[in-house]
């Protein structure tokens, strides 16, 4: 299957104290997402605030070509956990870089959203922004294998 040519322009900017892509360090950083101000007035941010969460579409645009796994490996490099393909977890150095986090929303200001919970680093361009509804949430039980548990417990730790 081929897809027509689509280019995905980034609506804006991450500015956020975390400037290194590393993992666990999440808890509690806020952030500021800048919209462009030559494609939008903030006109299209309104009724956004009446929403307690909002999630985000960004680009991992520092992960190289040469980067990118596209089959199994052992989530970060960890040989005690099973080699699991790339689509199994979460991992950034994803086929077509995307990420998706949903995070708590804090003040939005003109054309500026704060926010908390996003682990994207400064400057990452966003791709899109959604409110968060209920009603699209998961209604039947979560599985997932233990490893992601251990990979995830510290992951919402504050910054060292």
């Amino acid at each position: 299957m081929k897809l027509a040519s689509i280019q995905l322009t980034p609506i804006g900017t991450v500015h956020s104290t975390i400037q290194d892509p590393i993992d666990d360090v999440w808890g509690g950083v806020q952030t500021r997402i800048e919209l462009d101000p030559t494609r939008f007035a903030p006109d299209c941010l309104d009724g956004l605030d009446q929403f307690s969460h909002l999630e985000i579409v960004f680009l991992f645009d520092q992960v190289t070509e040469d980067q990118i796994h596209y089959g199994a490996r052992h989530p970060r490099g960890r040989m005690d956990w099973p080699k699991v393909g790339i689509f199994a977890q979460r991992a950034k150095n994803r086929p077509n870089r995307l990420g998706v986090t949903a995070c708590k929303l804090i003040a939005i200001e003109g054309l500026s959203i704060k926010i908390e919970g996003l682990d994207a680093i400064d400057g990452t361009p966003v791709l899109d922004i959604k409110p968060y509804m209920e009603e699209f949430r998961v209604n039947d039980p979560i599985r997932q294998p233990a490893w992601s548990h251990e990979l995830m417990a510290g992951y919402w730790l504050p910054p060292r």
